[in-house]
């Protein structure tokens, strides 16, 4: 394996960490029956408080990049696998959602334990740069009129 411990961050290195992270997390939903979509549903309505469906959706569109109507859909998909109830344009997580991300969110950190064993100064310093990478990004987008 090639060492980037003297790599600068750049497009390339988050792509590659992307892709290598989207590679471990595949399985682990496969093996859960749900798609990455259904999986950020779960993981943005897990305090168990109940969301306003529209702006769920545009919440996960936006920080995602997704189609509204995938993350529509994998709404639906959860609503009717009993993962999630939409009542009054509400979505909440049900004791079934509540379980399956306990349960894939315990497989993830399985998979993903020993990858995250860095001082934590440098976790919140990568934190930062990337979520100011993000912010800038989409700061970008927005003045551009893109998603």
């Amino acid at each position: 394996m090639e060492t980037t411990a003297n790599q600068p961050l750049n497009p390339q290195v988050i792509g590659q960490t992307e892709s290598a992270l989207g590679a471990l997390l595949g399985p682990v939903l496969t093996e859960a029956r749900t798609s990455f979509e259904q999986w950020v549903v779960l993981a943005v309505t897990a305090d168990g408080s109940p969301v306003d469906h529209a702006q769920l959706v545009t919440r996960i569109a936006l920080a995602r990049k997704f189609a509204a109507s995938d993350v529509a859909a994998a709404i639906a998909e959860l609503a009717a696998a009993g993962a999630l109830t939409v009542e009054a344009d509400k979505v909440a997580l049900t004791a079934v959602g509540q379980d399956l991300h306990r349960r894939i969110r315990a497989r993830i950190h399985e998979v993903t334990s020993g990858l995250f064993d860095f001082p934590a100064e440098d976790l919140a310093t990568a934190g930062r740069v990337l979520a100011t990478i993000a912010a800038r990004a989409n700061a970008f987008l927005a003045d551009h009129g893109t998603r």
